[in-house]
């Protein structure tokens, strides 16, 4: 073992990564963690310039040590209690990455011929963003721009919730007047989704350059956004309640603008 003290200055610095943004922000630098992640960050072309594992943990899954040759400049084996110490999740399973922050503006943003982006203003709820983010890769969006966050896209808990996919998709964070003039310049049509809308999402054109924009599930969508959008949407609600959670409103229209486009 590399590490065997809770009391290592490595061990130390990892939790300050773990619970504070600004450390995070300081340092360029987040946590992945689990194995599937991992791989998943790997395959998206990034490279932890740390990995940690503990072997008590992660005896199921071992990467011969010539396959990281090139991927991370340092392997850390540490005991059960460290790594149980430093992990944010319930079951860890040993492995953990220090990667760097991923910097994406959006002028680096790398268009389809038909752009579809999701537009995130103001999510509140890590295990909201992280579930949009995982719709965003099943549905092959080209971006997500997170306007005016509430919440640290790059977080433990969106990492977590995301299931890694905050590294597939580019993630711009980013204010919401500057987002809509970069969208506008480029021709992508603003879908507002809204209770308050007259139309049904199924029964608008999603085809060609487009944004779907949502908002908090408390406010929906701030007037800035209400006012810009060139359609605004919603979703028939037969119940009692007025909306749906925001991850699912999004799934619901990004999987119909797919079909359409399909």
């Amino acid at each position: 073992m590399d590490i065997t003290s809770l009391q290592n200055p490595r061990v130390k610095h990892i939790v300050k990564l773990r619970d504070d943004k600004r450390q995070r922000q300081r340092d360029g630098l987040m946590l992945v963690e689990g194995y599937d992640e991992i791989q998943l960050a790997l395959s998206a072309g990034h490279k932890p310039g740390t990995l940690l594992t503990a072997p008590e943990l992660a005896s199921r899954r071992v990467i011969p040590v010539g396959e990281m040759d090139g991927v991370t400049s340092e392997t850390i084996t540490v005991n059960r209690l460290v790594f149980e110490k430093m992990s944010y999740r319930e079951n860890p399973d040993g492995w953990l990455g220090v990667f760097p922050i991923p910097s994406v503006s959006l002028d680096d943003l790398q268009l389809s011929p038909s752009p579809f982006i999701i537009v995130a203003e103001s999510v509140e709820k890590p295990g909201n963003l992280g579930a949009i983010l995982r719709t965003a890769d099943a549905a092959h969006v080209d971006a997500v721009l997170v306007c005016d966050p509430r919440v640290d896209a790059y977080s433990p808990n969106v990492v977590r919730a995301s299931r890694g996919t905050v590294f597939t998709v580019p993630v711009v964070e980013t204010k919401s007047t500057q987002a809509l003039v970069w969208l506008q310049k480029r021709g992508i049509r603003v879908l507002a989704a809204t209770p308050s809308a007259d139309a049904e999402y199924t029964r608008q054109d999603l085809r060609g350059p487009l944004a779907v924009a949502v908002g908090t599930e408390a406010e929906g969508l701030s007037q800035f956004w209400m006012s810009q959008a060139d359609v605004k949407v919603k979703i028939p609600m037969m119940g009692k309640v007025n909306s749906l959670n925001v991850s699912i409103a999004t799934a619901l229209i990004v999987y119909e603008a797919v079909r359409q486009r399909r």
